[in-house]
């Protein structure tokens, strides 16, 4: 759960289209979505990457002065067929575009992949008076996919029998509620009394999470989103609020990808371990990502990009340093995507 400055964020919400290029086979189509509030649930705003046989010009999106953006093709049409759907938390404090590297290239494998911003806990919008509600992140996934699955523009092409989530930091503590983890605060809150040095206990503090009985109850409430085949966590915090029984009982897949590089804010034996600690083992893959950092699951930065932070904001620069001064941030992503690809291939072979 850490964060980023508003500075930073207004650098990392920067959405710029460039030169166009060709396109090439397996080629990424992609579109911006505004999901409208119903039945309780908030209105939404995000994007949909999917697989497209066009040879339209391709455009990078989320390029800015840290990050290299993705080739896409926007509003391309989408292949024949019905894919397997992903959906995507992001952290907090992030927004949509932050995994756009993993979204685009589980679009040239086939998946259409939906991310939306979290009202609240998003770029620009981090407020305790709309982020307490922290039981509305894994609401607002399950909207975004009802939205999709019944919109008739994307319904011939969604396999509604074959949907993964997956979130990064406390979007990978939102995966895991649709999963069926239950929120226990007063068990959270003996946590943060241990261990005041996590990044999930500022973030509850900043945004001020359980303050009143009728909050801790909405917490603890059963958010599974029973349409769901398969959970991916990457680097996830505020896991040891989960009740150890709610865990044990998760009947679908998970897959959880660990940061390797020391962090006390987010310690993988004590956030991603504590999932593996009571998962079912025939049901769960971890992975230690050696040389991986929190933030190296955010794009991948250009070169100064680090100085440029720096200079910006003094302290943000980690935000483009991964474990160590071998490692390529890359190679992670690659590293990561392989795993990923392994993993949702799985789910398929088992349906």
């Amino acid at each position: 759960m850490l964060r980023f400055t508003l500075t930073t964020l207004a650098i990392l919400a920067a959405f710029v289209m460039s030169t166009p290029s060709h396109g090439a086979p397996n080629a990424v189509g992609f579109t911006e979505t505004t999901i409208a509030a119903s039945d309780g649930n908030r209105a939404l705003v995000g994007a949909i990457w999917y697989p497209t046989s066009d040879i339209n010009p391709a455009v990078a999106v989320g390029e800015n002065p840290v990050f290299f953006g993705q080739m896409v093709q926007p509003d391309a049409e989408i292949q024949d067929g019905r894919h397997p759907l992903v959906v995507m938390s992001h952290g907090f404090g992030g927004n949509w575009r932050n995994q756009g590297w993993l979204a685009a290239e589980l679009a040239r494998a086939g998946y259409v992949v939906a991310a939306i911003n979290h009202p609240g806990t998003t770029s620009r919008d981090v407020t305790a008076e709309v982020g307490s509600a922290l039981w509305l992140r894994p609401r607002d996934i399950s909207h975004l996919i009802t939205s999709l699955t019944d919109n008739p523009t994307w319904t011939p092409h969604i396999d509604p029998n074959n949907i993964t989530v997956i979130g990064h930091s406390l979007g990978g503590w939102t995966v895991l509620e649709l999963a069926g983890a239950r929120m226990n605060m007063d068990r959270m809150d003996d946590e943060c009394q241990a261990h005041p040095e996590f990044a999930a206990c500022d973030g509850l503090a900043e945004l001020e999470v359980g303050r009143t009985i009728e909050d801790r109850e909405k917490l603890a409430a059963d958010l599974k989103d029973k349409r769901i085949r398969g959970a991916i966590s990457l680097d996830l915090g505020l896991a040891r609020g989960f009740t150890p029984e709610s865990l044990a009982a998760i009947d679908i897949p998970v897959l959880v990808i660990a940061a390797g590089a020391p962090n006390p804010k987010i310690p993988k034996d004590l956030e991603s371990g504590y999932l593996i600690d009571h998962l079912s083992a025939d049901l769960t893959r971890y992975h230690d990502l050696p040389g991986a950092a929190h933030f190296s699951f955010l794009p991948e930065c250009k070169p100064n990009a680090a100085i440029l932070l720096e200079q910006d904001v003094p302290g943000d620069g980690i935000i483009c340093i991964d474990g160590d001064d071998a490692t390529d941030r890359s190679d992670l992503h690659q590293q990561t995507i392989t795993l990923i690809l392994d993993f949702l291939r799985s789910l398929k072979t088992a349906s």
